[in-house]
């Protein structure tokens, strides 16, 4: 049975069977002014307008309607807001990153048969790519990458011999074969503001960002490392107190996805979900129950558990047969409520390793989900002006 910790230090039941989702610690409700319905009917929550707002824009304005006075809960939010954005500004990429880390590369050569292995074996799920031709920088391996992969192979099942020979620079042809996104080449110098990585990483909605220095005798460009969204939002949370201040509920900010949300059934077909996953490009798909009580959530890096050896024989297993398939130490589904605040969120980051909040009721029925995509932003922009954004 696979367990994970709530924010309180209480367990997840994550087994494929049934694993059932608990809510983080209560904690207190702040009510805005305007007073948001919560009826059966459901939560009257919009998703984020978009990745990027016009600067001096943190929420659309109506012409002619009276902007309310900021609280004391506004003024000290948008304080603990400000005091991120300076942390962001004054400390480098290269400080994010750990005194000791491994870093694997792949040469462009490479099989991509072969670098699923060694994904596996060395328990990463992405990897910089290298043109050992050119001798330059050519994007990030991501588990999207993989799905194209067997997209392609599902469409093309004849094809299996060639696409056992399939090398890392074939990947380009997939992408153009199956027709979506190219690789994420999206790169900064480790030496530059913190800060500016977080926003070329919501330009380009990319989830983590590769640092890319330059060799002082060859004047080549060289990866150092790889920084995701979750190491920054944890060096926020380990280094910035001011997240204490963050007392806003989810349900007073509006922030996370609320509507048109992908879902599934433990009986559902694999290949359904992964064609999910890559049509809306999303990283997760929440198992429910007939009830609507989440279970266990679907995330694409089960998809390298499944075809691991270049066998796709797996990819026509239920999503529960497909579960059972994970690694012991998985370290299960994080759940939180409408309710909790935001400064609770970032100490389950500082504890915890999260890379999304499924949005419960009570009664453990979904509601939403909460990336740090959607918090790294909220950080980034809200209540921003041109004016700090130039600083």
């Amino acid at each position: 049975m696979s367990e994970g910790e709530t924010a309180d230090g209480g367990k997840i039941d994550t087994s494929a069977a049934a694993a059932a989702a608990r809510p983080l610690h209560p904690v207190d409700v702040v009510a805005n002014e305007g007073g948001i319905n919560l009826g059966h009917e459901g939560v009257a929550f919009v998703a984020p307008s978009s990745y990027l707002r016009p600067r001096g824009h943190s929420r659309p304005s109506t012409p002619g309607v009276h902007k309310p006075m900021m609280t004391a809960l506004d003024r000290e939010q948008l304080e603990g807001l400000h005091a991120i954005r300076r942390f962001l500004k004054v400390r480098t990429s290269y400080d994010v990153l750990p005194l000791s880390f491994r870093l694997i590369v792949f040469d462009t050569a490479l099989l991509v048969k072969k670098s699923l292995n060694i994904l596996i074996h060395n328990g990463i799920v992405s990897a910089p790519l290298w043109d050992s031709k050119t001798s330059t920088f050519a994007g990030l391996l991501t588990t999207s990458d993989y799905m194209n992969v067997i997209q392609y192979y599902w469409q093309n099942p004849d094809a299996l011999a060639a696409v056992d020979q399939f090398r890392l620079s074939s990947l380009r042809e997939i992408e153009r074969a199956i027709g979506v996104q190219p690789l994420e080449t999206v790169s900064i110098h480790p030496l530059r503001p913190l800060y500016e990585a977080c926003r070329k990483m919501l330009e380009s909605r990319a989830r983590r960002i590769p640092l890319l220095d330059e060799d002082d005798e060859t004047n080549r460009s060289m990866v150092v490392s790889v920084v995701t969204q979750y190491r920054i939002l944890k060096f926020i949370a380990v280094n910035v107190k001011e997240t204490e201040m963050l007392r806003k509920s989810l349900r007073d900010l509006k922030l996370g996805t609320y509507t048109n949300l992908q879902t599934a059934k433990m009986e559902s077909p694999v290949m359904d979900v992964i064609h999910m996953l890559v049509k809306y490009s999303i990283s997760s798909i929440p198992i429910l129950d007939s009830d609507g009580v989440v279970i266990n959530v679907f995330e694409a890096v089960d998809v390298i558990t499944l075809i691991k050896g270049g066998v796709y024989d797996d990819l026509n297993l239920n999503v529960g047969e497909a579960l059972l398939k994970r690694s012991d130490d998985f370290p299960g589904i994080y759940t939180c409520t409408v309710n909790d605040r935001l400064d609770t969120i970032f100490d389950t980051i500082r504890k915890s390793r999260v890379h999304r909040l499924v949005v419960i009721d009570e009664y453990s029925r979904l509601k939403g989900l909460l990336t740090l995509s959607d918090i790294l932003e909220y950080i980034l922009l809200e209540g921003e002006d041109p004016e700090q954004s130039a600083d």
